[in-house]
């Protein structure tokens, strides 16, 4: 059986306080949410899926070798929003501005390199975001979604440089998904 991973950015301490925050808050709505961990919570650039443990070296030294290419990439928390649409809402979401380039470029450099290991590459534009949570169900009223939406659009927060991409590997328990480092690369400093 394969090994479920991804590659990701984790959150830099003040970004993960500000999080903390907001998810406290969006608990206390009505929603109809399965909510994040906040521990959990981090910027994934490309999901794997279940890679075979016989790949897991040969795919460690092509993402370095993609990786070197790149210097770390200057973010910041902008607005929240949901995917697919606002009609029917299936994921609440915190989005990124700053060097969303960048970000970008990152992901389908990564995607292209990897599909020699079986990876489909994403056909749809990167758009950066941190889950906070999945919608169970149908909304019956949408307007605690709008009064939600309306608190959190003007959220910002400081610029902070993500400069380790991480391997992680996700084991799925009832209690919810259990995240493990497996590999992690340091992107370049200007």
């Amino acid at each position: 059986m394969g090994i479920r991973s991804f590659l990701a950015f984790e959150l830099p301490p003040e970004i993960r306080e500000q999080i903390e925050e907001i998810s406290r808050e969006l608990r206390k709505s009505r929603l109809p949410a399965r909510w994040v961990r906040v521990e959990n919570i981090h910027l994934t650039i490309v999901f794997l899926g279940s890679i075979e443990a016989n790949v897991v070296e040969d795919l460690k030294e092509t993402v370095g070798s993609v990786v070197r290419g790149f210097t770390g990439v200057a973010v910041k928390l902008s607005g929240v929003g949901v995917f697919p649409n606002f009609r029917k809402p299936r994921v609440l979401w915190i989005g990124f501005d700053g060097d969303r380039e960048g970000l970008s470029r990152l992901r389908d450099e990564l995607q292209q390199a990897l599909t020699v290991f079986g990876l489909r590459e994403e056909k749809r534009a990167f758009q950066a975001h941190l889950t906070l949570g999945r919608f169970k169900d149908r909304l019956d009223d949408d307007e605690e979604l709008k009064r939600v939406l309306e608190r959190y659009h003007d959220i910002a927060s400081e610029l902070y440089s993500l400069d380790e991409l991480v391997l992680f590997k996700s084991d799925l328990k009832p209690s919810g998904p259990v995240y493990t480092k497996m590999a992690s690369w340091p992107l370049k400093t200007e």
